[in-house]
Parts: C-alpha cells; sequence; structure tokens
C-alpha cells in the first residue's frame, strides 16, 4: 500500500489538487518572473539611453550657451572699442571748436565770407580787387563780426557733434547687423 492510499478521501482530493496547482501553476509563476526579468532589462536600457540621451542634450546645450556667450563677449568688446573712438572723435572735435573759439575771441583769426562782387545792390565799400599793398589775392572777403563768429562756430560745434553721434551710431547698427 502507497501512502497516497493511508489518506482519507477528501485529503487526497486536496493532495491531487493541490499537486496539479504546482504543476500547472509553477511554470507560470515561472514564466511571469521570466517575464519580470525581461522587462526589468529593457526598462534599464531603456532609461539608460534615455540618460544618454540627456547627457548629449545638455551637452549640446553647454556648448550652444558658450558660444553665445563667447559672442556677447565680443560683441561687448567691438561696441566698447566703438565707444571709446566715438568719445576720442567727440573729445578731439570739442577741443579744436574750443581752440577755434578762443583764437577768435582773442582776435588771432577772424572769419571772413566770399562777397558777390556783380552784387552793386549790396552797396558793400569793399574794393573788387585787391590792391597793390595787400597780401590778400584772392576774391573779395568781408569779416564778420566776433560775436557772429561765435554763434557760427557754435552751429558748426553742435553739427560736428551730431556728425560724430550719427556715426557713431551707424556703426553700433553695422556691428548689430554683423
Amino acid at each position: 500500500m502507497s501512502a497516497f492510499d493511508l489518506m482519507p478521501f477528501s485529503s487526497r482530493t486536496l493532495g491531487v489538487a493541490v499537486l496539479l496547482a504546482l504543476v500547472a501553476g509553477g511554470p507560470a509563476v515561472l514564466a511571469w518572473q521570466v517575464q519580470a526579468w525581461r522587462y526589468d532589462r529593457k526598462l534599464a536600457q531603456a532609461a539608460q539611453v534615455q540618460a544618454q540621451t540627456l547627457n548629449q542634450i545638455t551637452q549640446a546645450a553647454a556648448i550652444q550657451q558658450k558660444a553665445e556667450q563667447d559672442k556677447r563677449l565680443a560683441l561687448e568688446q567691438q561696441l566698447s572699442a566703438s565707444e571709446q573712438s566715438h568719445y576720442r572723435a567727440l573729445s578731439d572735435a570739442q577741443r579744436d571748436q574750443d581752440r577755434l573759439r578762443d583764437r577768435l575771441a582773442t582776435a588771432d583769426v577772424r572769419l571772413s565770407v566770399l562777397l558777390d562782387a556783380d552784387d552793386v545792390a549790396a552797396g558793400c565799400a569793399v574794393p573788387a580787387t585787391a590792391s597793390a599793398g595787400g597780401v590778400d589775392h584772392g576774391p573779395p572777403r568781408a569779416r564778420l563780426d566776433p560775436a557772429h563768429a561765435q554763434r557760427i562756430i557754435a552751429i558748426t560745434d553742435e553739427g560736428d557733434r551730431g556728425l560724430i553721434a550719427l556715426q557713431a551710431c551707424q556703426a553700433y547698427v553695422r556691428a548689430l547687423g554683423r
């Protein structure tokens, strides 16, 4: 007699059911575990690929940011050089205007204008030709009053400053266009 025959019928049925469950369920559990391992491996590979992709994106962004910083630094240096040259030109023009204004004030230099020799209506008493003892061999000229000369110099000074500022603006726009 076997041990199976010694068992009561209800226990025997239960034993057969448990044995069948183990025989049928064991491979199912084993297949389930193998699938879990495969899925975990695929998830790990996907996570690794994602990490590599993110690393590449981060490196590309860092390279691009560095290039943009270099461009910005170069533009700042160009603008600084342009500003220095603009300031130098402006201060040179101001110095020249001040020098001319001082020479006008001390009568070292006198401004004059050309006269129209054919204009009889002007009633100017300036001779049309230079005198024999004169040094001036050019066309007839009339000297301006020093106050008027100062105003003319102030107007040309503002014009010179405006032209220098315009050139600086144009240089700035050209630098941005590059």
